[in-house]
């Protein structure tokens, strides 16, 4: 029964790591099956900080033995019981060092997904590590040409810029997430985060911006001629005419309707402030060429 009392495995794994008069080389093979077996007893025994420390042993052991991906999968372990015991640094920490093992291996999927299942675990606790994380876990897949696998990534980095109130810095994600689109010929997802990306200018009471998202947006052909395009110049005319209500009934359109769901909760809410202005400076400009002013 010794033998199962995952102190005792420990601490027998410990000395066959250390060096000694009479050990002169470390054995890093019989170490690590004992690591492992302390570290299921600890989790199974509930006992997850200890299995947290076992199963970072065990990553250690296995990249001793050469085995990256055998520790990207402890390392990952680790990670979950960092989530366990709150230890947010930790699971931040875990979560890269097992996305740069699966790096090694050349498998970039389970690197971005180590990355992902980590931000997901610090979007309540630490939002901005979690965008971290995010932007990392799209960085692996764009740099193996995989950006279709990236969208939900671009999309969860999104809402939580949203929740902190970065609405510039989340329209940027908007418009990354319609660039590895374009690169997939996946021109509806490309069209839908453009015009998402404007009405987030549009919540944060940036007309100006929102404009300007458009106009850029205007210069991509499959945009030019889309749905969203007409859904994004109806939204931004409302705004130039001061027509609250007509602004309403433009962002619960149906094609406003399909875009993601943390979008369609900012369209709802719109306008956020006063339109007047826009109204006053349009009507401005077209002053001179108002042919039923009589005066």
């Amino acid at each position: 029964m010794a033998n199962s009392d995952p102190d005792k495995l420990i601490t027998k794994a410990d000395k066959l790591t250390k060096l000694s008069m009479t050990r002169w080389s470390a054995d890093w093979k019989g170490a690590t099956v004992l690591y492992e077996q302390a570290a299921n007893a600890y989790r199974l025994a509930k006992n997850y900080e200890k299995a947290k420390e076992a199963f970072e042993k065990a990553s250690k052991g296995q990249e001793m033995l050469s085995s990256p991906w055998d520790a990207a999968k402890h390392m990952e372990s680790a990670a979950v019981l960092a989530k366990e015991v709150r230890n947010w640094k930790e699971l931040s920490e875990f979560s890269r060092h097992a996305s740069e093992l699966y790096t090694e291996c050349g498998r970039s999927q389970p690197a971005s997904d180590a990355l992902a299942k980590g931000a997901r675990a610090l979007e309540d606790f630490a939002p901005e590590e979690a965008i971290q994380l995010y932007t990392d876990a799209c960085d692996a897949l764009e740099e193996d040409g995989k950006e279709q696998m990236a969208f939900d990534l671009y999309r969860a980095a999104t809402s939580v810029y949203i929740k902190l109130e970065k609405y510039a810095d989340a329209a940027t994600f908007l418009l990354r997430l319609a660039l590895a689109a374009d690169k997939c010929n996946a021109t509806h997802s490309q069209c839908k985060a453009y015009l998402s990306a404007i009405i987030v200018h549009l919540y944060a009471h940036d007309f100006q911006q929102a404009e300007k998202c458009y106009n850029d947006c205007c210069q991509v052909e499959a945009f030019l001629n889309s749905d969203q395009n007409r859904a994004a110049s109806r939204l931004l005319s409302a705004y130039t005419e001061g027509d609250v209500e007509e602004i309403k009934r433009a962002a619960q359109s149906s094609i406003v309707s399909n875009l993601d769901h943390v979008i369609v909760k900012l369209a709802r809410k719109l306008p956020t402030g006063d339109v007047s202005a826009f109204k006053m400076d349009t009507k401005d400009q077209e002053e001179p060429l108002d042919e039923d002013d009589l005066t």
